[in-house]
């Protein structure tokens, strides 16, 4: 399992993580530790990844993601985290060093960046705010 935080700014634009030991670009978030609620992930991962220590919104995606490039399935939740401002954004400090930058983006200019199946639970979350429900997915298609 794996949770994930989707923010973005007054224009729509989704916050971008830029991680510094792999080429693609992410959402803030991370792999589910034992005995960890994936929650507990989310708020855990904000405040390695970007010191930032608020609480989350509600949950936006589940994604079912099968089995690919020797990977076992899982489960991907994506919680809310709401609106934020450039200053917010430069409030943000990298103290461990995995995190290179973060900055917002809209989708159709991140898309070379990001995988594909990011992309796709992106556009999914940015739906469900729309909705202002929970969306379901299957490989990041949403089903529901």
């Amino acid at each position: 399992m794996a949770a994930g935080v989707l923010f973005r700014d007054s224009c729509g634009r989704v916050l971008f993580v830029e991680p510094s030991y792999k080429p693609n670009w992410e959402i803030p978030g991370g792999a589910v530790e034992a005995d960890e609620s994936p929650w507990e992930t989310a708020a855990r991962e904000l405040a390695e990844e970007l010191g930032w220590e608020q609480p989350l919104g509600r949950l936006l995606v589940v994604d079912y993601v099968r089995p690919q490039d020797s990977r076992p399935e899982g489960v991907i939740f994506v919680f809310d985290g709401g609106v934020l401002s450039g200053s917010d954004v430069d409030s943000f400090t990298f103290a461990d060093g995995e995190i290179v930058s973060a900055g917002f983006y809209p989708l159709s200019e991140i898309r070379p960046r990001v995988k594909p199946l990011l992309a796709a639970r992106v556009e999914a979350a940015l739906a469900a705010i729309d909705l202002g429900t929970t969306v379901l997915c299957d490989h990041g298609r949403r089903i529901a």
